[in-house]
Order: structure tokens, then sequence, then C-alpha cells
């Protein structure tokens, strides 16, 4: 089995129709569409940023682009393999050392909607950790609230574990937070079956 410490992820991750790349200083005005929008951000760990909020971010944060100790997260622009145009971005963490645990993330541009664009980047990231990292399990927390990320998840073969009501003072109010999970072995059977 892999270990996280030891593994660089290849760069770019291809799949259909998408890249997923580290995110650099040129993705900041494209990033700052979505990430500043109210809407978009509603479910994610931080309000609408200003380009230079994201800047920094880019320059620290979100710059690492390997996996050297528990507790790291490798964050990915998602870019359209066509066009080349950005439409949003994933992070991977890596939870546990001694529990092989990771967790995703992800947020992509309204605009960009609707084309499936996050259930096969969330899929990649699925790889990596699994394939990659070694990992045996990978959860999804998700705000109840956000039906379409819950679908994502469910998409993937994710299944519900547990639904934490008002566990969270997120954002000034209190939400109630949904535990989505996913085993290698699960993972590997789903991949077997499709």
């Amino acid at each position: 089995m892999p270990n996280p410490a030891e593994t660089v992820p290849e760069y770019p991750i291809r799949t259909e129709r998408l890249l997923l790349r580290p995110i650099t200083q040129d993705d900041a005005a494209a990033m700052h569409v979505y990430k500043s929008d109210p809407e978009a951000v509603r479910y994610v760990p931080y309000g609408p940023l200003e380009l230079a909020d994201i800047e920094k971010r880019i320059a620290t944060t979100w710059s690492n682009t390997a996996f050297a100790q528990e507790g790291d997260a490798v964050s990915l622009a998602v870019e359209e393999r066509g066009t080349g145009a950005l439409v949003g971005d994933v992070v991977l963490f890596w939870r546990s050392e001694t529990d092989r645990a990771g967790e995703v993330g992800y947020i992509f541009d309204p605009r960009a909607g609707g084309r499936g664009y996050a259930t096969e980047s969330v899929a990649a990231l699925l790889a990596l950790g699994f394939d990659g990292l070694g990992l045996h399990r990978i959860v999804a927390r998700i705000d109840e609230r956000n039906t379409a990320s819950a679908r994502v998840v469910e998409r993937l073969g994710f299944r519900r574990e547990a639904r934490l009501v008002e566990s969270e003072w997120f954002k000034d109010e209190w939400t109630t937070l949904l535990v989505y999970a996913l085993l290698e072995d699960e993972w590997r059977e789903r991949g077997r079956e499709g």
C-alpha cells in the first residue's frame, strides 16, 4: 500500500473532459468570479473573498502539491480540457495516517453547473486517494441544505453515515451536517461493476 508521505501526484490529472492541476496565481481572477459570489461560497468554510485574499491563499494554503504529513491538503484547479477555462477547484485532505483517512471538498463556478464536472473531478480525487495515496476511507462533510453537493457524492457511491443536527455554528447560524463516506473496497467494487 502506498504511503501518502512518499507519493507525489503526477500533474495534470486528466479525466475525460477536465484537467486537475496545481493552482497558480494566473487562476486568481477566474477564481475571484465564483469565490466572491455569496451563493457560490454559501457552504464552504469562508465567505466571499476579495481578489487579494485569493492571491494570498494561492501563495500559501492552496499552493501545496504533495502530501508530506498527516493534516496536509492538496488543492487543485479544475480546468476544461477543450477550452482551458477554470471551472472550479477541489481539495483532498489527508486526515489520518493511522486510519488511512481522507476527505474531499469542492467548489465550482455556478456557470459551469449541471455538466457533471464536480462528479468527474471528485472521481479523480478518489482515484488519487485510494490508488495513489493508499487511503482506506474518504469522507465528504456536507451542509444538509446543499442538495447538489450531496447528489455528487451519492452518484459516486458514497453512503450517508450521519446526520448531525445543528452540530456546527457556521456563518452565524446552526447548521445540520451530513457525513458521507466511501471505503476503498466499495470504490474498487464499484469500479468493477462500472
